[in-house]
């Protein structure tokens, strides 16, 4: 299993309680498939410096885990699919 980290941005209609349950529920297949979840940060809203799909902020959450390739691309693939997300990025910290 790798290490990675997810940054997701999710809509500024999201209610900032609903948040954790948002995207709790987009790791549960990722969970289920053996995967050892690290931290999950929420960092709350902040202002783009750009729009992005017509909104000025958005609420940040940052997802480190460790996983498989295949399943951390699926789960990318999915939070592209939700309306709710803005955008996601998935990176591999560099070994220390």
């Amino acid at each position: 299993m790798r290490s990675y980290e997810v940054m997701i941005i999710l809509d500024p209609e999201v209610d900032d309680r609903q948040v954790p349950a948002v995207v709790e529920n987009h790791l549960k297949p990722v969970l289920k498939a053996g995967s050892r979840l690290i931290n999950l940060d929420v960092m709350g809203r902040r202002r783009f410096a750009y729009d992005i799909k017509k909104k000025s902020e958005g609420t940040y959450v940052v997802v480190n885990l460790e996983a498989e390739p295949e399943v951390v691309k699926e789960f990318n693939r999915r939070l592209t699919i939700d309306e709710l997300v803005l955008r996601s990025k998935v990176f591999r910290p560099e070994a220390k």
